[in-house]
């Protein structure tokens, strides 16, 4: 089934309700919503769209945004979109790619990057395309491709997830089975990039016919989104956990415990059992917790409201610093190299199947391959599950520090950190010793007090002597990527570069 069959039916069963805002302005109902996505998708057919064909979006989050993506699913071709932070040459790679052969864009930076058609929605030629002849939704199977995906590329070239709308389907319906209910009346408020997850959302959210804001600043603003929960809520939003310490922050120093935000989903990185704990204690029972990959997008595991604000519970520290429990739509198990399940308890690498796994990546066979074994998708994620079926994350498999033949995970070191008052974030990563093959580094972002000693004494209270960090690095703040990501790769180069000046002296 094509997605767009979703937007038809809630403009045939509500046209005149309100879908897009801009800000706090209304600027589209349903059924305009409708109307000038099947116009740009008769465009798009005028053009030698086909279907089949990629056509990308380079775009900040505008409420155009869904509308050219709704029209590129109308007339049957695959969306491509790109975190409109990238650099113009990151996007023009990801447009040769993908072989797109059209480009939306919100500024004209691209064209001169690209050999196709760019298409600014700010011009006054993408009105006009918005009020053209329209076209019918084309017939599409649960296998064809809807939305093509690029990988952030950390480790390397960028790659293509071939997201089907099949999956798409499959992980909208999990979000309400195990994420959140919606009704008519919510709204999905988009500060999150809309190449993301906060993008996958809106199929959920047209689906129950409720209302999308685009906030006028284009990204994240925590008086912009405090300002929005107290006259167009009940708000649902996706978060980086570094949002959610961001607003966590901004509302406590406003005295603002926005009764106007409904959910906010967090995934996309470690949340800190600390940083939940406050903003939880802050907002009361808002807060649902996703873990997935571009691979299986959002819709691996998922940790509820009701787990996430649980305080009773014998286990729930373990539970709150857990990515919850599988999700309806998929399997998850526990790995050892060769793929064999492993006990409960044990840590190896997480394995998914099911229905919201890609078929694999674009034209890249070796990579898929790889990446899927068995019908299993193998995520280079190392974790546990235990006997409940809650899983909890350890580290990239390539992030395992190996001290003396003894795994240590940092993310276990990092929680024990951050639970010291005035420690803001941490990194935690290997670097290489002569004696034990790798000892523990620190990279920390503290408030003025905070020093090594005090950081070496609460750890000694927290963890095992051997994980402990045997430096601690400060620095002013953790590179991470247009997903809120910490950078990894860039902390060891800069360990590395650390570590050659002391060996020049």
């Amino acid at each position: 089934m094509n997605m767009a069959h979703w937007l038809a039916r809630a403009a045939s069963r509500a046209g005149d309700d309100p879908a897009l805002f801009y800000g706090h302005r209304q600027v589209a109902s349903y059924g305009a919503f409708f109307r000038e996505a099947s116009s740009v998708a008769g465009a798009l057919r005028e053009q030698g769209i086909e279907p089949g064909d990629r056509v990308a979006l380079f775009m900040k989050n505008v409420p155009d945004y869904l509308i050219v993506l709704y029209g590129i699913w109308i007339c049957g071709a695959a969306a491509v979109p790109i975190n409109a932070k990238l650099h113009a040459r990151e996007a023009a790679f990801i447009v040769e790619a993908s072989g797109a052969k059209m480009v939306f864009v919100t500024d004209d930076s691209l064209s001169v990057a690209v050999d196709v058609t760019c298409v600014d929605v700010a011009d006054e030629a993408f009105a006009a395309i918005k009020s053209g002849a329209s076209l019918a939704i084309e017939d599409r199977a649960p296998e064809d491709l809807a939305w093509l995906f690029y990988t952030s590329g950390t480790t390397g070239q960028p790659k293509g997830v071939r997201i089907t709308h099949g999956m798409l389907l499959s992980m909208s319906l999990a979000y309400l089975c195990d994420v959140d209910d919606v009704a008519k009346e919510d709204a999905a408020f988009y500060m999150a990039p809309m190449s993301h997850g906060a993008g996958l959302y809106a199929l959920v959210h047209v689906l129950r016919g409720a209302r999308h804001i685009c906030p006028a600043s284009g990204g994240f603003d925590a008086g912009e989104l405090l300002d929005a929960a107290r006259g167009q809520g009940p708000l649902s939003m996706f978060m980086a956990p570094t949002m959610v310490r961001r607003i966590t922050d901004a509302a406590r120093a406003a005295g603002d415990r926005a009764d106007g935000i409904k959910t906010i989903v967090y995934g996309g990185g470690p949340m800190y059992v600390a940083d939940i704990v406050e903003a939880v204690d802050w907002f009361g029972p808002k807060f649902v917790q996703i873990y997935g990959q571009g691979e299986c997008p959002m819709s691996i595991t998922a940790l509820s409201r009701e787990d996430v604000a649980d305080r009773s519970h014998p286990n729930w520290k373990t539970r709150l610093a857990s990515v919850g429990c599988a999700q309806s739509v998929v399997e998850v198990a526990i790995g050892d190299a060769d793929g064999n399940p492993l006990a409960p308890g044990a840590v190896g690498e997480i394995m998914v199947r099911g229905h919201t796994v890609m078929p694999g990546y674009w034209q890249n066979e070796a990579a898929t391959a790889k990446t899927i074994r068995d019908g299993w998708l193998m995520t280079g994620d190392m974790g546990l599950l235990d006997g409940d079926g809650y899983l909890t994350l350890r580290d990239r498999s390539k992030d395992v520090i190996i001290s003396g033949g003894t795994n240590i995970y940092p993310r276990e070191v990092e929680e024990a950190l951050l639970t010291l008052e005035g420690v803001r974030e941490v990194s935690v990563l290997g670097r290489p010793d002569p004696e034990w093959g790798e000892d523990v580094v620190a990279f920390v972002v503290a408030d003025t007090g905070v020093d090594v000693p005090k950081l070496d004494a609460h750890c000694l209270a927290q963890i095992a002597r051997f994980k402990r960090p045997k430096a601690y690095i400060f620095t002013d703040d953790l590179p991470k990527n247009n997903y809120g990501k910490v950078l990894k790769t860039e902390l060891r180069e800069r360990l590395k570069e650390m570590n050659d000046e002391q060996s020049d002296r």
